[in-house]
């Protein structure tokens, strides 16, 4: 799949769905203090949030592992684990911010009329209280978190869940990310996928090798992709 001007007769973009952490929200400075607040009650000093951004996107499995050395199947990993949760949601808001450029983005696409949506892996107890207070709550078409469908991303499961409540098609809308998990998810959905260069893009393989369709640099650098008629093609 590519995104191209589109031709007579090609099917117009009419919506968008979108990730969260890395995407739309830096949320790592709100990850990054509950973690701190593990290591300081352990003695042991905190870590900066650029040593902590690229880990945001994997959660408490991927900060955990940075912060402590542990792994799921590591004993004592469940308590660590609940304990991070547990201070996150008390401190979810915050730092948390939405990317610069982010608001005109989403005032743009309000202003054409277009559908957009959020699909991320946070699960529901977080998503609502953040998008509350980010005042995004009641703006989206559709929230689909990583305990709505029974999959969560790498697995297509969300994305198809999200275009059916906001009653679209692969071929009209694109996936915007900031993980390899989002380029998977959205080519299983069959959509064109769009990655977030400014996000966290994690700290696996490097995102030229994810397969995605196109990479922005910034919140702006979709707006000719969703107004100038740009399509799959």
């Amino acid at each position: 799949m590519t995104l191209a001007y589109r031709r007579s007769g090609g099917a117009a973009l009419q919506s968008v769905l979108f990730d969260l952490d890395g995407t739309l929200a830096d949320t790592a400075p709100d990850l990054g203090y509950a973690l701190n607040q593990q290591r300081l009650a352990r003695g042991m000093p905190e870590l900066s949030i650029d040593e902590l951004r690229s880990h945001a996107s994997s959660g408490a499995r991927g900060l955990l592992q940075v912060g402590f050395g542990i792994h799921p199947d590591n004993a004592g990993y469940p308590e660590l684990r609940d304990e991070f949760l547990d201070l996150y949601e008390k401190n979810i808001s915050r730092n948390s911010t939405l990317f610069a450029g982010v608001p005109d983005l989403l005032d743009a696409i309000d202003a054409r009329g277009m559908t957009w949506g959020i699909v991320t892996n946070k699960a529901e107890r977080f998503t609502f209280p953040l998008l509350r207070a980010l005042r995004l709550l009641d703006r989206c078409a559709c929230i689909i978190c990583g305990d709505t469908t029974p999959f969560a991303k790498p697995h297509p499961a969300p994305l198809i869940e999200a275009m059916s409540r906001i009653g679209t098609t692969a071929t009209r809308c694109i996936y915007v990310g900031d993980d390899e998990r989002d380029v998977q998810a959205g080519h299983a959905a069959g959509m064109s996928v769009v990655v977030a260069r400014y996000g966290y893009l994690g700290t696996g393989r490097p995102p030229e090798e994810w397969g995605a369709d196109v990479f922005v640099d910034s919140p702006a650098g979709l707006l000719p992709i969703l107004f100038d008629g740009l399509t799959v093609i």
